[in-house]
């Protein structure tokens, strides 16, 4: 879908990027002491050398929090001018309530309402589309988007084909109106649901609450069919491109950095190699942060800006793939971020 414009509806831009990395390192040697497998093996099949991950008992509310006081003070204002938060996560700190509340009180945005969306690895770019209607119609004029995950608190362990794969972080953008000759052009969102078996965590809902035996078949884990996945990722997340591209009027040859959740290198590739992307046009942080769900693009779109990378002007491609299946796409034209004096932009 392109976004709409006329008197009735704004353009959005996205004026501030903020992110959140735990301290705490995984390097590939780690896993080579729990699990049969090398740090050769790990590199070869994901790009992964290392991860990064919380001190056991920290929430998602935490990583949350501290990536959207990072993107707020970049952009120099208060919380208290935050009118929507919305975080997507599938590792919430409970059930209920929702994350974004616990955002809302943690960071002392008073004036702010929020909800939580759960899309797993297209979790940010579906948030990012929701939250840019409320401020494309007039309904907020600063939102919050944030993906964070602490996927390690949902990573068995004892399986070598997952545990390699996730780390813990949390990445935030601020949506405003847009200046001209910038701003969020378009999406291209969609779901398969016959894909449901191929990526999930098989109790901890209604339908398998938890219980000794859900635990002690060790179902409260992420699972996932990774050549199934692999193949949906690369051919959807291609098509999804193409598609959005085309009914926006661009081509490949108009994109300047493809920005895709970061799951496997190898995905990554293969989507770049279909969409004819050279590698200097491929935003990759997967090999030092590994899969961090929700959070991968808007911190992998932090790396890219503090290496300054992205420029104003550049056409930005957003691709996602997750659980559900669910594939989320978005093109942004950078517009630069309105920082506060002394940051750099």
């Amino acid at each position: 879908m392109i976004q709409p414009s006329g008197p009735a509806v704004r353009r959005v831009a996205i004026t501030s990027v903020g992110a959140f990395l735990p301290d705490r390192v995984i390097p590939n040697a780690h896993f080579e002491k729990i699990v049969d497998t090398s740090d050769r093996w790990i590199v070869e099949r994901t790009g992964i050398h290392e991860r990064r991950a919380v001190e056991p008992g920290t929430g998602c509310s935490h990583l949350a929090s501290r990536a959207a006081r990072d993107a707020i003070e970049r952009r120099g204002i208060t919380a208290d001018e935050v009118d929507l938060i919305v975080v997507a996560t599938v590792t919430p700190d409970m059930s209920f309530p929702a994350t974004a509340c616990l955002v809302q009180d943690d960071i002392g945005a008073g004036r702010a309402w929020g909800f939580d969306l759960s899309a797993a690895c297209s979790g940010f770019t579906f948030a990012l589309g929701a939250a840019t209607q409320f401020v494309a119609s007039g309904g907020a004029d600063k939102a919050l988007v944030i993906g964070a995950d602490v996927m390690t608190s949902i990573t068995d362990y004892e399986d070598r084909t997952t545990c390699i794969l996730f780390g813990d972080a949390a990445g935030a953008v601020l949506l405003e109106p847009a200046e001209e000759d910038e701003g969020i052009l378009g999406f291209n969102n969609k779901v398969d649901g016959s894909g449901r078996d191929l990526l999930y965590m098989r109790s901890g809902g209604s339908l398998r609450p938890p219980s000794h035996e859900t635990v002690d078949r060790r179902e409260h884990f992420v699972r996932q069919e990774g050549r199934k996945v692999f193949r949906f990722a690369v051919r959807s997340s291609a098509q999804a491109a193409e598609e959005l591209l085309d009914e926006a009027g661009l081509t490949r040859d108009d994109v300047d950095f493809l920005v895709c959740h970061q799951a496997n290198a190898r995905i990554i590739n293969a989507i770049a190699k279909r969409l004819r992307l050279p590698p200097e046009q491929v935003v990759k942080t997967v090999h030092k942060y590994g899969n961090t769900t929700a959070a991968s693009i808007p911190t992998a779109l932090r790396d890219a800006l503090d290496r300054g990378a992205v420029k104003s002007g550049d056409l930005l491609l957003l691709s996602s793939v997750g659980a559900g299946l669910t594939i989320g796409t978005a093109l942004v034209r950078w517009g630069g971020e309105r920082v506060a004096p002394g940051l750099r932009s």
